[in-house]
């Protein structure tokens, strides 16, 4: 989801057997040929003897009222960081509003080249994460690049060594498969930030925030009545943060990078971060926008991924699949971008809290587990996914 001022303004009807499914067919011949012929490319990580196979895919909308609309999501892969060959990066980048495409293609170059210059990466990541991402956002507000009502939302993955780092921005996502007997299950690595969660709503609020839903500011339901379900459920018209005496901005997250005019409301570029020891019990991992997971769950993508040796089949499948839905429940879809990355024949057999550098290679010390580990900003402690984060300043 974005902003109503996005690609979110247009409120299109559930789509009907008298829709005009020639321009569907059409699009859905583009889709095929664009979907072909994607690669899938590898690095290794030497300090735990494993390697990486990862493919990406990026597909534009379908926009009937917008037909030469632009795809605002943009990625970035970069491996080595720093020169170290067991530093790998990953990213997906959501951008919304008039200027979203600049915006997300702003924040792809620079986290990256941000982290890559920090002398602290490797001994503190949770710490070079928030500078990186906090650094960023004031660099997007002093460009050129208007994001007055303007931004991306941000999903990264970091591997060093055998340990990844997720930070998040918004409500894109990363899921990661464990393996637990016969089954493989979807753990997220990241949290939605919207105001369907009650700490991130309470935040935006003490910030100045009015939170409605389109619905609730136009008059035509009850605006005192602060119960939206959840997401799965409710998500056709989801409450969004509106300035006290204004019809703006309109996002339907509390995070993101840009928007300077939310900010003034409590949207906030503090990334939350979690933290996890890989292990033989870990296949993959997915980082995707908010487009992949409107209509399917976290599971429901990891089954798909599973499903598939190849993940360039995978991302394919999903990538239909998520379009087939959107246009069951409505008359467009949303930009998608998923990169699916196999974690191959790692056989660690302990892990660490923290990865050092050694050398140019990474050196750990904890017991294995599986267990996730999450902190909203660069603190001492780790805390549990669903930690209370009001703290979080205006």
């Amino acid at each position: 989801m974005g902003c109503v001022h996005g690609k979110c303004c247009c409120r299109y009807p559930r789509s009907s057997d008298g829709d005009n499914r020639e321009d569907l067919g059409t699009y859905a011949q583009v889709q095929t040929h664009i979907l072909a012929g994607r690669s899938v490319d590898s690095a290794q990580v030497p300090s735990h003897n494993f390697r990486l196979e990862y493919s990406v895919l990026t597909q534009r909308g379908f926009y009937p009222e917008s037909p030469e609309k632009e795809n605002q999501d943009s990625y970035c892969i970069r491996t080595q960081l720093q020169g170290n060959p067991n530093v790998h990066f990953f990213g997906v980048f959501d951008g919304h509003g008039q200027f979203g495409t600049e915006c997300s293609v702003f924040v792809r170059d620079r986290l990256v080249e941000i982290l890559s210059n920090d002398p602290t990466l490797l001994d503190d990541p949770v710490k070079a994460y928030n500078s990186a991402f906090s650094r960023t956002n004031e660099e997007l507000h002093n460009s050129d690049i208007d994001d007055s009502m303007s931004g991306t939302t941000a999903i990264t993955a970091l591997l060093v060594g055998d340990m990844l780092y997720v930070a998040n921005v918004g409500d894109s996502r990363a899921v990661l498969a464990v393996k637990e007997g016969n089954r493989v299950v979807a753990k997220d690595l990241s949290s939605d930030q919207t105001p369907f969660r009650k700490d991130e709503c309470e935040r935006v609020k003490s910030c100045g925030a009015r939170v409605l839903s389109v619905d609730q500011v136009e008059g035509l339901k009850d605006p005192d009545i602060q119960s939206w379900g959840d997401e799965e459920t409710e998500g056709g018209d989801p409450p969004r943060l509106w300035v006290q005496n204004g019809m703006y901005p309109g996002t339907a997250f509390t995070r993101s990078v840009g928007d300077s005019t939310a900010e003034s409301i409590g949207v906030v570029a503090v990334p939350e971060v979690s933290t996890v020891h890989l292990t033989p019990h870990h296949p993959f991992f997915v980082v995707a926008s908010d487009g992949v997971f409107e209509f399917l769950s976290s599971q429901t993508v990891v089954d798909m991924v599973n499903r598939c040796a190849d993940p360039r089949d995978a991302s394919s499948a999903i990538a239909g699949e998520s379009y087939k839905l959107w246009l069951d429940h409505e008359n467009r879809t949303d930009d998608i971008t998923i990169i699916i990355v196999h974690i191959k024949a790692l056989s660690n057999s302990g892990g660490g809290a923290t990865a050092k550098r050694n050398g140019g290679r990474t050196t750990n010390t904890q017991k294995e587990t599986s267990e996730i580990y999450f902190t909203p900003c660069a603190s001492e402690g780790y805390r549990s996914v669903r930690s209370d984060l009001s703290e979080v300043s205006c």
